[in-house]
């Protein structure tokens, strides 16, 4: 097991296990847990995992991008961190679990919200509970969607859609996200658990080599699709929308809301 303050990663044969462990706070994604997220993904590489199941402790996937954090944060060393390089960690996350060899199992329960739906969206494949409930609250903070999430959600279902998810920030649940082909598979709550555990049993027993193989080759084939080659410059439209005074008081009254 790798040490983590903000997660645990652990290895169990050809199964690893990625858990956000944040639950009295829904596991957001501030700048540690981002960092540590792509630490975990570079680590499994050094193991024997070919399927690593990606999940959150409690009763919820992920809330998200922290916005709390964002405001003052350091690395990893306790260094501080400009405002593009904090906004610039969910790039370097999500580029890291899609490089990382062992095929990626989303394990999806309650809210899973912006940022989290982009860690989902990497994930090679995604089980949901039946009380999942995704949103993509940005637009409404007045930030953009940033991390390259606009060409990975691209990747995964219809354009339209994913315009209109992302503007509207309405909310959608497992199975909406299952008929837009967002999730492979809607299960109740209490056979999550199972069912994700079955599923990477299943795949762990075929040959690692070939599995690596299928997510590199389905991997180049969506870049094609979607390139996230540009997903650098979200970082600045995103560090530039926080400094916004009107994007800080939409971010306050949402945070007050909660």
């Amino acid at each position: 097991m790798a040490d983590f303050t903000t997660l645990r990663a652990e290895v169990d044969g050809r199964i690893g296990r990625l858990t956000l462990a944040q639950p009295d706070k829904l596991n957001p994604l501030g700048t540690v847990p981002l960092a540590e997220i792509a630490a975990a993904a570079r680590w499994f590489d050094t193991t024997d995992a070919s399927i690593v199941i990606v999940t959150g402790e409690g009763r919820g996937f992920s809330s998200g991008f922290d916005l709390r954090e964002f405001a003052s944060s350091t690395n990893l060393e306790g260094d501080a961190m400009s405002g593009r390089d904090q906004a610039d960690l969910g790039r370097q996350m999500a580029e890291a679990m899609e490089r990382m060899r062992a095929l990626t199992i989303a394990a999806i329960k309650g809210p899973c919200v912006g940022g989290g739906v982009v860690l989902a969206g990497v994930c090679d494949l995604r089980i949901a509970a039946d009380d999942t409930v995704f949103s993509i609250p940005e637009v409404d903070l007045g930030i953009p969607l940033a991390w390259g999430g606009i060409p990975r959600l691209v990747r995964e279902i219809p354009a339209a859609i994913a315009r209109e998810l992302v503007l509207t920030c309405r909310p959608f649940d497992a199975d909406e996200a299952r008929s837009i082909g967002f999730v492979n598979r809607v299960v109740p709550r209490a056979d999550l658990e199972s069912a994700v555990d079955e599923l990477a049993a299943q795949l762990a027993a075929k040959a690692p080599s070939v599995v690596k193989a299928t997510k590199r080759q389905v991997n180049e084939a969506l870049e094609n699709v979607a390139s996230t080659v540009g997903a650098w410059a979200d970082a600045d439209l995103l560090g530039a929308a926080l400094s916004d005074p009107e994007a800080r008081a939409a971010a306050r009254a949402y945070l007050a809301a909660r």
